[in-house]
């Protein structure tokens, strides 16, 4: 196979379209004149702006699926399908002569259609979306995660930092919140307080950044106003995604839950200290060949978990000693 058009259709929330960008560098790794165009999320492809690899980026959803396609003359040699929405795999196999996706059943595929079963056993995240392209001979050594901040957004960053006074600060990030669905991956907001109370002890040029979108802006407030505005910032709900990750890009150090926020900072390779609930364990979820990641996971074994268990399992000492670590070390 020596394909020239390719299509990734990932419709998925912000960190889960994060995690396919090993598989984009692979594939234009393994076939460099190939022109990838990848259909994402309208909420979340901005993620995936100024990647070089990637020809089109145009928002897509379900609906939009079952209408598109039928008399496209946009074709391609090969579609790769994440996820399990049907409208997408059919639009995939009207658009494409061959077809690569998952499935939980052991149906025959048809011809031209490559059917990856989905594993059953918990695995890394980032090896997991390789399967697809496993099986077309093409392995992944670039575990990395990639997000491209550019120029523009590189000053605006700078000004940031000219208007609040921080260029000399050690900036730190603070993402306080994973989303509602999932809010028992949050760490307490009262230990976010109490690791603050040590940074600032030990390192009195702090200025912690406290990030995240709307959903987290109440939680933010709170902090902000008990930490006092001459010390902490609050970004949250304040910026687009891409404002945020520019200013993201300029931190020393990023301290977060299992979200979104946490694959970018792994994109952006800030050092971080990354906090994992029990039943999504960090073995499996944290950024991978990161040169400077501290992986805190919930004490409980991941095989006895339940949504049940709480994220103050984790003392602030533990966090707190790998902060250190990390800043120590820079």
């Amino acid at each position: 196979m020596q394909p020239k058009n390719i299509l990734i259709i990932n419709v998925a929330r912000f960190g889960d379209t994060l995690l396919i960008t090993p598989v984009i560098r692979a594939l234009k790794l393994k076939w460099p004149e190939a022109n990838i165009d990848v259909l994402a999320h309208k909420k979340t492809k901005d993620i995936l702006e100024y990647i070089n690899e990637i020809g089109s980026l145009r928002s897509f959803s379900k609906g939009k699926a079952k209408w598109r396609g039928w008399f496209s003359r946009r074709r391609y040699d090969l579609a790769l399908v994440y996820g399990h929405d049907k409208p997408l795999l059919q639009y995939a196999r009207r658009v494409a002569d061959s077809v690569v996706h998952f499935s939980d059943s052991s149906r025959i595929a048809s011809v031209n259609e490559v059917i990856v079963e989905k594993p059953q056993e918990l695995m890394p995240a980032q090896q997991e979306r390789a399967l697809l392209i496993n099986v077309l001979g093409i392995e992944v050594t670039d575990w990395r995660l990639t997000y491209c901040v550019n120029e523009n957004e590189a000053e605006y960053a700078r000004s940031f930092l000219q208007r609040h006074a921080l260029e000399n600060k050690l900036r730190v990030g603070f993402q306080l919140q994973s989303f509602p669905a999932k809010s028992y991956r949050d760490w307490p907001v009262e230990s976010f307080y109490a690791l603050a109370q040590l940074i600032y002890a030990h390192y009195p040029s702090a200025h912690i950044l406290l990030l995240g979108s709307q959903d987290g802006a109440i939680a933010a407030k709170k902090l902000l106003d008990r930490l006092g505005e001459s010390k902490c910032t609050s970004l949250a709900g304040k910026t687009t995604m891409r404002q945020n990750a520019a200013i993201m890009s300029q931190l020393n150090l990023y301290v977060g839950v299992d979200t979104g926020t946490t694959h970018l900072a792994g994109a952006l390779g800030i050092p971080m200290v990354a906090m994992y609930h029990s039943f999504h364990p960090g073995r499996f979820l944290a950024p991978q060949q990161h040169a400077k990641i501290a992986v805190i996971e919930h004490p409980i074994d991941y095989r006895h978990a339940t949504r049940q268990d709480t994220m103050s399992d984790i003392s602030v000492e533990q966090v707190w000693h790998s902060v250190q670590n990390i800043l120590e070390a820079r």
